[in-house]
C-alpha cells in the first residue's frame, strides 16, 4: 500500500468504509439479536408516532428495511450498517475541512477500531446509528457555517443565500437526530456554549439562522411530542427518572468508577486514554482555537453529564451513552496521529505500533467473539469461565447474542403456535423480547412485570382476556408466583426449553402453561398490566 498522502486519503477512507461495510453485513446477518435488539423488534413491525424508550426513526428505518429484505437479522440491522458507513465518511470530511485529509482518514480509522463504535453502533438494531449519522451531518453544515465561508465580510456571510441554506440543512439534520435519540439536546447545549464563549462566532446568536434550525427541529419532533402528549409524557418521564436519585439521595462512588472503567473498556483502553487526552487538549486550547472550542463543548457535555450522574443514579452498564462525546474527540485525535507521523522519530514509531496493535486487536477480537457467539467453540477459559470466576454465574454471557430459536421450535412442537387462543409472555422485559423475536411476532407477547417498558404500549392485554398463555422465565420462580399466578386460574410448570448452540445445551428456560387470563382479584397497581386491564394507561396517573 502506498504511503498515505493528501491526494489518496479520500480513496483510502473509501476502501476502509467498503471493507468494514462488507464485514459488518456478515456480522449483522449471522449473529443473533441481543436482548435490547430483540426487545425493540416489535416496534419495527408495529410502527407508531414514537415509542416508550426512544424516538421513532430507527424503528421506521428498520420497518422499511424488513419490507425489502424480510424479517431477518440483516433486515433489521441493515440501516445501521449503511448509516455507519455514512458516519465514517462524514467524520473524514469534517476532519478534512478542519485539519487535513490525512487526519480525516486517521479519525475514521480510530472510530472503526473502537469496540463501542465498530459493532454496537455500526451493526446493531439500536437508535445510536441514526443518532451518530445525523449528529455528524448537522455538524458538517455547522462547520461550513462557522469555518467554511469564502468571504471574510461578516455582513455578506450572515445574509448570503448559502448561509440560509446551510442553516436550513442544519435544522433538517438536527430534526432527524431528534427523531433518533434524546442525546440531541447536547448538540444544542454544546453549540450554544461554543457561540457564547467565542466572540468571533457570537454574532450568530442574534442571526435568525440558528432559530430557524431550532424551529425546524421542533417541527420534526412533533411525532415524539404527540406520542408523549397522548401517553402521559411516559418517555420523557422514564428517561428523566434514570438520572434521578429516587427517594433517598446517596453518593455511590462505586457506580462512578464503574462508569469510567466501563467507558474505557468499551472504547478500548489504549484508544480511550489518547481520546481523553484530546479532551484535555481541547479544554486547554478552547480559548485560542475555535475548532478545539467546538470539539470541547460538543464532547464534554455528554461525557461529563452521563458520568457524573452515576454518583447518585445507577445507570448500570450503559457505557455507550457517552459515545457522541467520544466521537467528537476522534476528530482532534486524527490530527494528533497525523502530526505524530509527520516526522520520523521515536514518537512516530510508537504511534505506528499503537495503530498496528489496535488494528490487529480489534480484527482478531471481533472475529473470535463473533465466531464464538455463533458456534460456542471457546470453552477453554472462555466467557463462561470468566463470568463464573468473577461474577459467580454459570451462563455464558454471549448466549444472549444468539436467537432463542428453540422457543419457536417448542411452540411448533406443542401446537401452541397454531392455537389462536394462546399468547406468550415473560416476567422480564428483555426476555419478553427474546421470546417475541423467537416467535417472529406471530403471538402477542406480554410482560408480567412492573417494568414492561415498550411492550406495554404495543400489545393491548384486553384483546387476550380469556386466552391461555405460555410464560417463559429464566430462574424467576418468585416472579411467577407474585406477578403471573394472580392473572390466571391455574399455572402449571412444564419441562424446560433447552437453548442449544451448535448442538450444545447452553441455557435452560422454564416454561409455564397458564389457564384463562383475567384481571387479578388482588389490587396490583404497581403492575402496568393490571392498570391496563382496569382501563387505565400503563404509566402515569
Amino acid at each position: 500500500m502506498k504511503k498515505l498522502t493528501e491526494a489518496n486519503a479520500a480513496l483510502y477512507t473509501t476502501i476502509l468504509i467498503l471493507i468494514t461495510f462488507i464485514i459488518r453485513l456478515f456480522i449483522a446477518a449471522y449473529t443473533g439479536l441481543g436482548i435490547g435488539e430483540a426487545y425493540y423488534f416489535r416496534g419495527a413491525v408495529h410502527l407508531e408516532w414514537s415509542y416508550f424508550d426512544q424516538p421513532p426513526l430507527f424503528f421506521w428505518l428498520s420497518g422499511l428495511s424488513i419490507k425489502l429484505f424480510g424479517l431477518t437479522n440483516l433486515g433489521l440491522r441493515f440501516p445501521a450498517v449503511v448509516l455507519f458507513a455514512g458516519t465514517s465518511w462524514l467524520l473524514f470530511v469534517i476532519t478534512r475541512q478542519l485539519f487535513n485529509a490525512k487526519s480525516g482518514f486517521w479519525a475514521a480509522l480510530v472510530m472503526n477500531l473502537s469496540a463501542l463504535f465498530t459493532v454496537s453502533v455500526a451493526c446493531w438494531f439500536q437508535p445510536d446509528a441514526p443518532l451518530m449519522f445525523f449528529w455528524l451531518a448537522s455538524l458538517y453544515f455547522m462547520v461550513k457555517i462557522f469555518f467554511g465561508q469564502t468571504s471574510t465580510d461578516i455582513t455578506i456571510i450572515r445574509y448570503s443565500r448559502q448561509t440560509w441554506l446551510l442553516w436550513l440543512m442544519t435544522g433538517v439534520c438536527l430534526g432527524l437526530a431528534t427523531l433518533s435519540k434524546y442525546h440531541v439536546l447536547f448538540i444544542f447545549a454544546g453549540v450554544f456554549m461554543f457561540l457564547g464563549t467565542n466572540k468571533n462566532q457570537r454574532h450568530w446568536l442574534w442571526h435568525p439562522g440558528p432559530y430557524l434550525a431550532v424551529l425546524i427541529t421542533i417541527i420534526f419532533a412533533i411525532p415524539v411530542l404527540w406520542w408523549n402528549y397522548n401517553n402521559n409524557w411516559a418517555s420523557f418521564v422514564f428517561q428523566g427518572s434514570r438520572a434521578g436519585t429516587g427517594s433517598n439521595f446517596q453518593l455511590h462512588f462505586d457506580w462512578f468508577f464503574r462508569s469510567i472503567a466501563g467507558q474505557a473498556l468499551v472504547v478500548l483502553p489504549w484508544i480511550w486514554v489518547p481520546t481523553v487526552r484530546e479532551l484535555y487538549r481541547s479544554f486547554r486550547q478552547r480559548n485560542t482555537s475555535q475548532s478545539y472550542s467546538l470539539f470541547f463543548w460538543l464532547s464534554v457535555l455528554p461525557i461529563v453529564f452521563f458520568t457524573v450522574v452515576t454518583l447518585w443514579a445507577n445507570l448500570q452498564y450503559h457505557f455507550h451513552w457517552q459515545a457522541p462525546g467520544y466521537m467528537m474527540l476522534f476528530i482532534p485525535l486524527g490530527f494528533a496521529i497525523d502530526k505524530s507521523l509527520s516526522t520520523e522519530n521515536n514518537n512516530s514509531r510508537l504511534t505506528r505500533r499503537w495503530l498496528r496493535f489496535s488494528t490487529w486487536f480489534t480484527v482478531i477480537t471481533i472475529g473470535v467473539i463473533s465466531l464464538h457467539m455463533v458456534t460456542g467453540f471457546w470453552t477453554f477459559y472462555g466467557p463462561k469461565w470468566m463470568v463464573k470466576e468473577f461474577h459467580d454465574d454459570n451462563v455464558d454471557p454471549t448466549i444472549q447474542g444468539i436467537d432463542y430459536n428453540d422457543i419457536g421450535g417448542r411452540f411448533e412442537k406443542e401446537g401452541w403456535m397454531q392455537n389462536k387462543k394462546i399468547f406468550a409472555g415473560s416476567v422480564r422485559w428483555w426476555l419478553t423480547g427474546k421470546v417475541d423475536w423467537a416467535l417472529k411476532g406471530q403471538k402477542p407477547a406480554i410482560s408480567f412485570t412492573n417494568d414492561p417498558r415498550n411492550t406495554a404500549f404495543l400489545i393491548d392485554p384486553k384483546t387476550v382476556l380469556g386466552f391461555d398463555a405460555i410464560v417463559v422465565a429464566q430462574e424467576n420462580e418468585a416472579s411467577i408466583d407474585a406477578d403471573v399466578r394472580p392473572f390466571f386460574d391455574n399455572v402449571t410448570q412444564l419441562p424446560d426449553i433447552a437453548v442449544m448452540r451448535n448442538g450444545v445445551d447452553e441455557l435452560h428456560l422454564q416454561v409455564y402453561y397458564c389457564k384463562n387470563f383475567h384481571q387479578s382479584a388482588k389490587p396490583r397497581n404497581d403492575l402496568p398490566l393490571y392498570r391496563q386491564l382496569d382501563g387505565r394507561p400503563p404509566f402515569g396517573k
